[in-house]
């Protein structure tokens, strides 16, 4: 991806996150200069990756493929100095694009529609080899529990959530015409370099074009602390 692309799709999720009176945590708005400045005492925010993150997964059209996401809080499992137990994310998912098939062999999350389209969660269930089965998928949305076919798309509109399971396959769309969604996520500790599992091999982080200077540091790319 090119730096400007990655710098544009970061002020359009800014202006969708505060156009539903979200406001974000300080170091969502430092610049890589004010990073420079940040000792060990921000070590947190370093190691648990909280901030931005944009991806296409590999598929080098964002428009078609890909997540605007912010790690607001994380914990790391295993690791004495971040013990909290949960996770929350915000992701923007534009009309017309998907995020492909995956599940989490740990990681259980509540996906919730924050505002705007009509977000579409397709489901299977998963197996140890990665492989999808057939068999009827239980769907956990708001205190009702229900089964529904393998690849039933669930619609969740602002307001709604849905809770996915380990080994359970999801893929986000936007219903057509909607528009663009905010998403929320709350879940277990995330952990992006051991707890994923796509259907298909996808690329997380982007390999990125540097054609001008950055507007925000993404999660993977913030400086080691001096001091």
């Amino acid at each position: 991806m090119k730096r400007s692309e990655i710098n544009r799709i970061i002020r359009e999720m800014e202006d969708l996150v505060h156009s539903f009176s979200f406001s974000l945590p300080p170091f969502c708005n430092w610049t890589p200069d004010e990073w420079k400045t940040k000792g060990h005492a921000y070590d947190e925010i370093r190691d648990c990756m909280l901030g931005w993150d944009i991806t296409d997964f590999g598929s080098g059209d964002f428009d078609a493929c890909g997540f605007g996401l912010i790690t607001l809080r994380n914990g790391k499992a295993h690791d004495p100095r971040y013990t909290k137990p949960y996770a929350e994310k915000l992701l923007m998912l534009r009309d017309g694009q998907m995020a492909p098939f995956h599940y989490h062999w740990y990681k259980r999350e509540d996906i919730i529609n924050r505002g705007g389209g009509t977000l579409l969660i397709t489901v299977f269930n998963g197996e140890q080899d990665k492989q999808m089965n057939h068999n009827p998928v239980s769907v956990h949305t708001d205190g009702l529990v229900y089964d529904v076919p393998a690849g039933t798309q669930v619609k969740l509109t602002p307001g709604e959530s849905i809770s996915i399971l380990p080994y359970q396959y999801h893929r986000f769309d936007v219903l057509p015409g909607t528009g663009k969604v905010l998403i929320g996520e709350v879940s277990m500790c995330n952990d992006d370099t051991k707890d994923n599992c796509f259907f298909e091999p996808t690329g997380r982080f982007p390999t990125i074009e540097e054609d001008e200077p950055p507007y925000r540091l993404l999660c993977n790319e913030y400086p080691k602390a001096k001091d």
